[in-house]
């Protein structure tokens, strides 16, 4: 998940959902840059009745601005298996 060395990027777009996008994400994030995610909205990630949505996080010099797009169905993130 930590990239750090070849930051920052312009654009990260993750194909799996947890609970929330890992904040090293978006420390790696340029400014001007954008995030794109599944994210667990109801659940926990991959249990039954869980339900993610799309979130596109937009990181400017005044801050972070996120949006929440459409419900998607992603796998589970897993944290620390590569």
């Amino acid at each position: 998940i930590d990239h750090a060395p070849s930051a920052p990027y312009d654009t990260i777009i993750a194909a799996a959902g947890g609970e929330a996008v890992p904040q090293a994400w978006v420390d790696q994030l340029a400014v001007g840059g954008r995030l794109v995610a599944p994210v667990v909205t109801v659940g926990k990630p991959g249990s039954a009745g869980s339900t993610q949505a799309l979130l596109v996080l937009d990181k400017t010099a005044q801050g972070v601005r996120q949006s929440i797009l459409e419900a998607v169905h992603f796998v589970p993130l897993k944290s620390g298996v590569a």
